[in-house]
């Protein structure tokens, strides 16, 4: 697979990256270890090199498993982990980036992952009550100490990005992206291209509406997160398909899926962009790294945007309390 530069700090990694949230929590029951494990070693061997988890994913399972899949070929692969987001007395998400629980953090992290350095550390989500600068500062003496090699910002605004760029240079951001949710593209792509700055899109594929394997009749298990966002109820669905219709006309021109239509455009958009699809499936893992071999044409990306621009989403992306952690 072709390699990608995220940042200005020489962190190169494949043009597809994997997330590996889901392999853990939201999209229902977890899937069993040992398969994950097995899915991960095979995303390896066909070339990526570029693996997402945080420590509240699980919690801490995530890294854990991450850890254990990537033990024996570390030194091959770049692995991005979060800290910010912890569990209040009542099991509730909160922020928290206070520079001791960043000091915790990274060590547990470490642990887990069982390496001696992160590759790439990200703030999962900006804590309100807490200086930017406090929290660029610290990862700072992180990287300094030796077991941080890059900062990371996670749905974070154009403004608390510039500030923490000016403590600790930022070497990617990264944020909801796809053909279904393009609000980076008003102010904040623009930033991240004047400071030199990666973009790691995660739901690439709005969550696997975008692969054309869902519409308004497909029904989740209790567990999936998808039954509180108000993008996926079925009336919004069910309007939201001709996105879809969209990308599979295009796909149909190119031998291709709409899933690998989607992940081609976001691609198409910038050559610092390195979208991370989740899955735990091999052969969703096998479409999405095909993907990187798909060049859409002038004429593909004109149609796209045109027949794109006329569609309206229906439906939220998130429910409102998880929105209002966004974009600070």
């Amino acid at each position: 697979m072709q390699k990608r530069k995220l940042g200005k700090r020489g962190l190169e990694v494949s043009a597809l990256g994997l997330g590996c949230m889901g392999m853990s929590q939201s999209y229902g029951v977890p899937p069993d270890k040992h398969a994950m494990i097995s899915l991960i070693r095979t995303a390896v061997e066909r070339g990526v090199t570029f693996f997402d988890t945080a420590e509240i994913y699980g919690p801490y399972t995530n890294e854990e498993l991450v850890g254990e899949a990537l033990a024996a070929v570390r030194a091959q692969v770049v692995i991005a982990t979060k800290f910010g987001i912890g569990r209040d007395a009542g099991g509730q998400q909160m922020q928290d980036s206070r520079p001791e629980r960043i000091k915790q953090s990274v060590e547990g992290s470490l642990k887990r992952l069982r390496t001696d350095v992160l590759d790439l550390y990200y703030q999962h989500r900006v804590d309100p009550n807490v200086p930017i600068e406090d929290v660029a500062g610290t990862v700072t003496d992180l990287i300094r100490q030796g077991k941080v090699k890059h900062f990371g910002m996670s749905e974070a605004g154009v403004r608390t990005i510039r500030r923490a760029h000016a403590v600790q240079p930022v070497t990617a951001v990264q944020s909801e992206y796809s053909l279904w949710w393009r609000r980076p593209e008003d102010e904040l792509l623009p930033t991240l291209e004047e400071l030199g700055i990666g973009f790691v899109p995660f739901s690439p594929l709005g969550k696997g509406f975008l692969t054309g394997t869902i519409d308004e009749k497909t029904t989740f298990v209790s567990s999936d997160f998808r039954n509180i966002v108000p993008r996926f109820t079925p009336e919004a669905r069910k309007s939201n398909l001709a996105l879809v219709d969209v990308l599979r006309t295009i796909a149909n021109r190119n031998k291709a899926t709409p899933a690998q239509t989607a992940l081609a455009w976001l691609l198409a958009r910038k050559p610092w962009i390195v979208p991370i699809p989740g899955t735990t499936k091999l052969a969703r893992l096998d479409e999405n790294i095909a993907a990187a071999a798909i060049e859409l044409s002038a004429e593909d990306l004109r149609a796209i945007e045109s027949a794109a621009s006329r569609i309206a989403i229906q439906g939220a992306r998130y429910p409102e309390h998880l929105e209002k952690r966004t974009g600070l």
